[in-house]
């Protein structure tokens, strides 16, 4: 297996809370669909989306910023595990940035999605990170040899 299948699937294996960073409220986008996915899938998805910032995206509390929602979650002692990144390529170093500050265990750049500035900055302070992959594609593989 190569390494970036062995580090989806330890993600995978140990996030519990996933900051969706771009998740549209359409149901017919990718950053809704899949968030909807591993919602089911028993993952607590914190939306993250400066337009839709104080609604509610499949039930939870929609932020800002990863920085708010890392705040609010922490009042509750509940940390981000790992952020899914639904944003254009150029846009993702400052995500990046916050994921490193709010100190989250992983960056997970959503498929079609590679900038290797913020993927190596996210890997030398210590995160697990995975680019141009799919979460949902991975997650069902992944449960596929769990059985």
């Amino acid at each position: 297996m190569n390494n970036d299948l062995q580090i989806a699937d330890k993600i995978l294996a140990e996030s519990r809370v996933i900051a969706v960073v771009g998740i549209s409220p359409k149901p017919d986008r990718p950053s809704h669909y899949v968030a909807e996915y591993l919602q089911r899938h028993g993952y607590r998805i914190i939306p993250v989306n400066p337009v839709c910032a104080g609604t509610h995206i499949l039930g939870e509390h929609c932020y800002a910023t990863l920085t708010q929602a890392a705040a609010a979650l922490a009042e509750q002692q509940i940390r981000i595990d790992l952020v899914d990144v639904f944003r254009k390529s150029e846009l993702v170093e400052p995500i990046a940035d916050e994921a490193i500050a709010i100190k989250a265990r992983a960056f997970w750049l959503q498929m079609g999605i590679v900038n290797e500035a913020a993927t190596n900055k996210a890997r030398a302070a210590g995160l697990d990170v995975v680019a141009d992959r799919c979460t949902k594609v991975d997650h069902a593989r992944w449960r596929a040899q769990q059985a």
